[in-house]
């Protein structure tokens, strides 16, 4: 039974968008929602990106994103998930024998720096190897770039997979931004990868899918569902 310690790998990239008006960097609720989630269940979680650091995202702390106790909880430099977040890591040099459950946070930035992230990879191919679940949510699966099983292949190959949907980043009107970076959407990584992308109606519908021991969230507000499914999956383990 693989250990119930969880890792939320976090991006440690930071990016402009809108013209160079607001930054992009890790999407809060994406790693405080899981994060949530995770303790509440009996895990033990560290928060960790490849650089130790991180720079948090514009629009994930406006008010329609970020709230309540939320907020508190954000706003709050003591509180748990302030001081593992601010005192993060590098994932490098953590031990990936150690986790049961990878998850993957986001925010557009996640698509500059999580397909060459082999620190926060190994740990999740360490996870996958070891029978424990691997999840995503939003621009998450920009790691799956290059997470491979033992016989080399990617993990999401021939699975089921969602995340934040290439209509969602047209009907915000940050496409050339994020073409600018050379980034690849996460449909196209699904595609190149020959998993299933797939999605709901509506581009902000909390929506997530379960193929086996991989878990993946579609955007921002689903990241409570998809981290309570995962844990579902690593339950039945």
């Amino acid at each position: 039974m693989p250990a119930r310690k969880a890792l939320i790998a976090i991006t440690s990239a930071s990016a402009r968008l809108f013209n160079g008006k607001e930054t992009t960097g890790l999407f809060i609720s994406e790693a405080l929602h899981p994060y949530k989630v995770l303790t509440a269940a009996g895990f033990e979680v560290d928060l960790s990106s490849e650089t130790g650091s991180y720079t948090p995202d514009w629009l994930s702390q406006q008010p329609d994103f970020l709230n309540g106790e939320d907020l508190k909880t954000w706003n709050d430099k003591n509180s748990e998930f302030r001081k593992k977040l601010d005192n993060m890591t590098k994932a490098a040099d953590l031990d990936g024998s150690a986790y049961g459950l990878f998850f993957a946070s986001a925010g557009h930035a996640a698509l500059i720096d999580y397909p060459t992230a082999r620190g926060l990879q190994k740990i999740a191919e360490k996870v996958w190897a070891s029978g424990g679940v691997v999840a995503s949510v939003c621009h998450g699966p920009a790691i799956f770039a290059n997470i491979t099983d033992a016989a080399g292949e990617p993990i999401i190959k021939g699975k089921r997979i969602t995340g934040f949907t290439t209509e969602a980043e047209n009907t915000m009107g940050i496409m050339q931004d994020l073409r600018s970076w050379g980034s690849e959407m996460v449909e196209e990584i699904s595609a190149r990868l020959g998993a299933t992308y797939e999605r709901s109606a509506g581009i902000w519908d909390d929506f997530h899918i379960v193929d086996g021991r991989l878990v993946t969230g579609q955007n921002p507000g689903s990241s409570t569902s998809t981290a309570k499914a995962a844990v579902e999956v690593f339950d039945k383990l």
